[in-house]
């Protein structure tokens, strides 16, 4: 049976790094870490998700602002709050929460975001720094960034001489993690929808990463025995009548092959939010030239 990586107390001791560094930053400079968040519109679920960013973040001992915007408001006036937001000193960390409504240019809304202050990780200057290897000025996105902690918390640091499958290809996790593992000294191998022999090419894998949308897609005979699973995946299914969460891999199966897994819920999810407030303190301390790492 596998080790089930506990995503939980993963995040809550990078909360707790976050919350010391936060109070060693308020004492040297007399204010808190600073995040502003901007909803647009009223889709409940992006709602959900930022009230618990706002909560995470006052746990945090941060200044939380959130700015809410009718899904009316016109692009202009967005990208006008976001650039009062890159100018305001008090703000180290500015989050725009995505997808936004229909009609908006969501691209360059976030391209408008500062690097320094885009503590999503997603500007192109973000990716690029990942991408070289800039991990000194870069701010990597949550979702892998979190997801790499789970597999140093298995393998340590340094992969060398392991095999790494990332299935998913996507700006927004599959390229970055790839990029991650790659710079951890793993040997990464993309997938996607276009892969030929997906299951023998994931059966290669002593890290295998499923990032794709689709529930319960990696089988037992996809893993490789002892391998570490990272399932990022986080789907909806009716089950025995009852709405149910699930995610890319079929865990009850696959847990009796591998050597540790992340679970859904509980693994990669509330990773997210914590690295965004180490995100968000880490944008804080560059401010004033501190550049030692949080976590």
């Amino acid at each position: 049976m596998a080790m089930i990586i506990d995503g939980k107390a993963a995040a809550a001791r990078v909360i707790d790094a976050v919350k010391a560094a936060s109070a060693e930053f308020s004492a040297t400079t007399g204010s808190p870490p600073g995040l502003a968040v901007v909803i647009v519109g009223e889709d409940p679920a992006s709602h959900v998700y930022v009230g618990a960013k706002g909560r995470k973040a006052k746990e945090c001992g941060f200044s939380s602002i959130q700015h809410t915007l009718p899904g009316t408001v016109p692009q202009a006036d967005l990208m006008a709050l976001v650039a009062r937001l890159n100018a305001d000193p008090a703000v180290h960390g500015i989050l725009v929460q995505l997808p936004l409504p229909k009609g908006f240019d969501q691209e360059a809304v976030i391209q408008s975001i500062r690097p320094v202050k885009d503590v999503d990780g997603l500007t192109f200057v973000n990716a690029g720094k990942l991408a070289s290897g800039d991990f000194a000025t870069g701010l990597n996105p949550c979702t892998p960034a979190g997801s790499m902690l789970l597999v140093r918390s298995v393998h340590g640091d340094d992969l060398s001489g392991l095999e790494a499958v990332v299935i998913g290809r996507s700006n927004l996790f599959g390229k970055p993690m790839g990029q991650l593992l790659l710079a951890a000294n793993a040997t990464v191998t993309m997938a996607h929808s276009r892969t030929r022999d997906l299951a023998g090419i994931c059966q290669r894998a002593g890290i295998l990463v499923a990032a794709v949308g689709r529930a319960r897609m990696v089988k037992a005979g996809w893993v490789k025995p002892g391998a570490t699973i990272i399932d990022v995946g986080i789907n909806r299914i009716e089950e025995n009548g009852k709405s149910a969460l699930t995610g890319d891999v079929d865990f009850d199966a696959v847990s009796e092959i591998a050597g540790a897994i992340s679970p859904v819920p509980g693994g990669v999810g509330p990773m997210t939010i914590a690295m965004l407030m180490a995100n968000t303190m880490t944008a804080a301390r560059r401010s004033i030239g501190d550049v030692r790492p949080v976590i």
